[in-house]
């Protein structure tokens, strides 16, 4: 499942609108004291975890034959469930998982026996389980468990649910999709909901006969229904042995595109009808995708077919329901004309996501929840090398380090982080860790392990393991000891140390010149947020550490294994005049802090562009990393900013973007904000007048994804020219003299909004009202929250739960405003509070609660407000969010201490630059 709202390479600056996850930062006091403060307010540690029991082993299922007819008036829906099971031990009852629905009948066939009637059906609904008593006791064999049953087409975007949508001549229907992961598909039937408890599945779905019906399998026969000339049975072909959270069906209005890939599988993009056109970049981007991992896997895909449809009311970016993926249409549909390169990039890397998991997740599933980042982990890594492969152009890797890695490190650095292996045991904790722990931090260190294995030994032991446990169970050992079988390396001693402990560490490295060769002295800690780790026992990493010199900056000089607290390493033949460097190619999972002499060294690497980009990202995010936690100057950093002039790469000012743009969220506390805006005019002036706003020949994807991030930075900041030039083209684009590209409408749109009033906000509405295609209508959702008066900003609250704006939507809009200003950030935070039944109620139990609550406060710099939010969740829980609650307070008490240890020699240094500018 893909989680994201926004492009992974904008997933800080648009998915986590505005202030990227903000800092974690020292409370100034010392961390003992700090940990004291914590525990004052009860953010310390997670509540005791709810009891709960996976389902008894004495039923289990081997097929499900499974009739559906859902009712796309009534919202409602029929099922007849058949299930081939085995007793497997005597009992008189029968556990299922059961949610939102009402079993009407329910009976057991023995083989070669007669029915036994269930005579009580007793639901369980906290643990969302029903047991079925029989009169009789049901002997070990097989036999039939026999169930009717009716159940909702819920609006809560889970489950057997209901998507509205819009036809061609404006009438307003629903169509009847499913979404099952993690726990839910014992909404649409009664089923043993667990991962480990497989089956194969016949589904057969009553439909009007002018609706379109799909699921896992293809269609095998379609013929009238009985009791109404307007319904037909549409039956599909049996699926592999599969998890019941995989099992989807979809019925509705779609046109599609249809290609075969080389491998000869149908491969078919659904899109609301009218849009056809809009599937063909996903079906190309499918159709290469799908023999790339047949190849990388050494293992075919097992199914005749695959549909990738795009779902109007959809909480994920998409789900890998095993040949029958689903999708935001955000997430799948691009316009030659209107859709943006970010967005053409995201497409990519979605369905890149969701096929890998056809074979790593479906073909081979985790055991339990515990698992889960395996799946998510392994998917959000190999998705970047599968979008490389088909899009070199893209410079995919250097955008994992700033989309995916430097993420997963911001949250990993907090107190209330958690392990890659969680244990996981009511449904309500599992939506909890789909967060950027199980899926970055997964990516980046299954990207660590692969860099250390190398390629091909990798390869080789990934279809060991997919061939070992396929249509199986595995758990994260089973995957080690096939890698460590193709490598020889001791790969589950070194892994343990990163899935199984949370956090990762800081390697502190000095330098010493001993005539020709270089010693150099490397100690580890645990890197903390809240400043150097002073614990007694510190947790140790076995740390695969690259090192690079002068030399060649693009190979390593030496690999190394870190297995111990201090270690001291020579590198031969390394002149006096040479710098050296940890962590080629920011690949290794953890931050270094280097000697001042060694940084020096480095620093001109940066002006003259001789470190490579993603060494020059990471040295400048491992620096304002530092100063967050307060282990050096946040003023420092500042100064290495200004060596960026001469940049030229997108990821790299991407990353320098979002972290000035959190030093822009913590500076709106203070009186010296709009000093704050003159240093990001300085430092993107140059960058933005080199590139201009027209394209110019040559150019390719990634200068576009730089235009639109400097022109935006500036617009925002207030620069007069990028300011008065947007206002032109916005009005030209307006009054349809000349339409503005997809590539500059966000920066437009958000630059006009900043400096509007109430008339450009209403044009702004207006445009949203008429767009036809729900990426331009996003696009204008996560801009709004830019406005500034609070009337306005008010109206754009409003606005957010309005039927204008889509259900899964609404948090971009409210997270916009919170991210667009100081007084956005306190009136989103009312607004919650004011309409929390109304939210909750529309989120509740999924992960859409929790990303709108870290969008709304996590800005805040002030020491009550992380009381002020504990409190108000104390009263109002909010179960599956309870982990983000905790880290949003530490974030906020972290974010104080910044601003009380650092503010007063920023407003300095920003002054004293105002009266000698510096030269470039």
């Amino acid at each position: 499942m893909w989680l994201a709202a926004a492009a992974p390479s904008l997933a800080r600056r648009l998915l986590f609108l505005g202030p990227p996850p903000p800092p974690l930062l020292l409370l100034l006091l010392s961390r003992s004291s700090r940990r004291r403060r914590l525990h004052s307010l009860g953010l310390a540690a997670m509540p005791e975890k709810r009891p709960f029991e996976r389902l008894p082993a004495d039923v289990c299922p081997i097929n499900y034959s499974l009739c559906l007819k859902p009712d796309l008036l009534d919202f409602t829906f029929e099922g007849k469930l058949e299930a081939s099971a085995q007793v497997r031990q005597a009992t008189n009852q029968i556990v299922m998982n059961c949610a939102d629905i009402d079993i009407i009948t329910a009976s057991y066939v023995p083989e070669g026996d007669e029915e036994i009637h269930a005579t009580g059906f007793n639901y369980q609904n906290e643990d969302e389980k029903v047991t079925l008593s029989f009169p009789s006791t049901l002997q070990p064999g097989t036999g039939t468990l026999k169930i009717d049953f009716v159940g909702e087409l819920n609006d809560k975007m889970k489950g057997f649910y209901r998507s509205k949508y819009t036809t061609p001549s404006g009438e307003v229907r629903y169509a009847a999709v499913t979404q099952f992961e993690a726990t839910d598909a014992r909404r649409a039937f009664p089923c043993w909901d667990e991962p480990a408890i497989k089956a194969t599945f016949d589904i057969s779905l009553v439909v009007p006969k002018d609706r379109v019906a799909l699921s896992n399998m293809n269609v095998i026969d379609r013929k009238p229904y009985p009791d109404d000339e307007n319904v037909v049975e549409v039956k599909f072909a049996r699926t592999p042995v599969m998890s019941t959270y995989l099992v989807a069906f979809v019925v509705g209005e779609y046109d599609f595109v249809e290609t075969r890939s080389k491998d000869g599988v149908c491969v078919r993009v659904y899109t609301p009808v009218g849009k056809a056109e809009q599937g063909k970049f996903a079906l190309e981007v499918a159709a290469k995708t799908l023999p790339f991992y047949k190849d990388y896997f050494n293992v075919p895909y097992p199914l005749p077919k695959i549909d990738l449809i795009a779902i109007a009311d959809f909480a994920a970016g998409a789900m890998e329901n095993w040949g029958l993926v689903t999708y935001r249409e955000t997430a799948l549909l691009i316009d030659p004309k209107n859709s943006c390169s970010s967005s053409r990039q995201w497409v990519a890397l979605v369905v890149g996501h969701e096929l890998a998991h056809q074979w790593f997740g479906n073909l081979v599933t985790m055991e339990w929840w515990t698992h889960l980042w395996l799946n998510e982990g392994f998917a959000s890594w190999i998705e970047y090398l599968c979008v490389d492969h088909c899009f070199p152009e893209y410079d995919i890797w250097t955008q994992f380090v700033s989309a995916d890695y430097t993420r997963a490190q911001e949250l990993d650095a907090l107190d209330n982080s958690h392990p890659i292996e969680v244990s996981v045991g009511h449904p309500s904790e599992v939506d909890e860790i789909f967060d950027a722990i199980s899926y970055s931090k997964g990516a980046s260190v299954i990207r660590m392990l692969h860099d250390y294995i190398g390629d091909k030994d990798f390869k080789k032991g990934m279809n060991m393991y997919l061939t070992k446990f396929q249509q199986k169970n595995a758990a994260t050992e089973d995957l080690w000891e096939s890698l460590e079988n193709a490598s020889g390396k001791p790969i589950a001693a070194v892994m343990n140390t990163w899935t199984k402990q949370m956090g990762f560490p800081l390697i502190y490295v000095e330098a010493e010149q001993i005539e020709d060769d270089r010693l150099l002295r490397l100690s580890q800690r645990k890197f903390c947020a809240s400043g150097p780790y002073v614990g007694e026992d510190c947790p140790q990493w076995m740390v695969p550490i690259t090192i690079s010199t002068s030399e060649d900056s693009s190979r390593a000089k030496m690999k190394i294994l870190m297995d111990k607290p201090e270690m001291n390493v020579v590198l031969k033949d390394v002149k006096p005049d040479q710098w050296v460097k940890l962590n080629l190619g920011t690949v290794g999972f953890y931050r270094t802090q280097y000697s001042s002499a060694m940084l020096e060294s480095l620093l001109p690497g940066i002006r003259d562009l001789s470190l490579p980009p993603v060494d020059r990202l990471g040295l400048q995010n491992d620096l304002f990393s530092l100063a967050r936690a307060g282990i050096i100057s946040t003023v420092e950093v500042l100064k290495v900013m200004e060596a960026f002039v001469n940049e030229p790469n997108y990821t790299v000012w991407s990353d320098l973007s979002c972290n000035l743009g959190i030093l822009s969220t913590l500076l709106s506390h203070t009186d010296f904000y709009e000093e704050i805006q003159e240093f990001v005019k300085d430092v993107f002036s140059p960058i933005g007048e080199r590139l201009g706003w027209d394209p110019k020949p040559g150019e390719g994807h990634l200068d576009a994804l730089l235009r639109g991030l400097v022109l935006g930075k500036l617009g925002k900041a207030g620069h007069k020219a990028t300011l008065e030039e947007a206002r032109r083209r916005f009005k030209d684009h307006v009054e349809g003299k000349q339409i503005l590209s997809a590539d500059l409408r966000s920066p437009v749109y958000l630059t006009v909004l900043k400096h509007g009033d109430g008339t450009t906000l209403d044009i702004m509405l207006k445009l949203h009202k008429q767009a036809d295609m729900q990426e331009e209508k996003n696009r204008i959702e996560r801009v709004l929250g830019a406005t500034l008066s609070p009337e306005l900003i008010q109206k754009v609250l409003t606005f957010a739960l309005s039927e204008e704006v889509r259900p899964q939507d609404t948090v971009s809009v409210i997270g916009g405003v919170a991210g667009g200003s100081k007084h956005g950030r306190k009136a989103a935070w009312k607004f919650i509070k004011d309409n929390w039944e109304e939210l909750y109620n529309r989120y509740q139990g999924g992960f859409l609660i929790s990303r709108l609550i870290k969008l709304s406060v996590e800005g805040f710099a002030v020491d009550k407000m992380a009381g002020e939010v504990k409190a108000f969740f104390e009263s109002h829980p909010a179960p599956s969010a309870e982990r983000t609650i905790q880290q949003c307070c530490e974030n906020i008490l972290l974010n104080a201490a910044w601003l009380k240890r650092d503010a007063e020699s920023i407003h300095q240094y920003l002054l004293q630059r105002k009266a000698s500018p510096p030269t470039a």
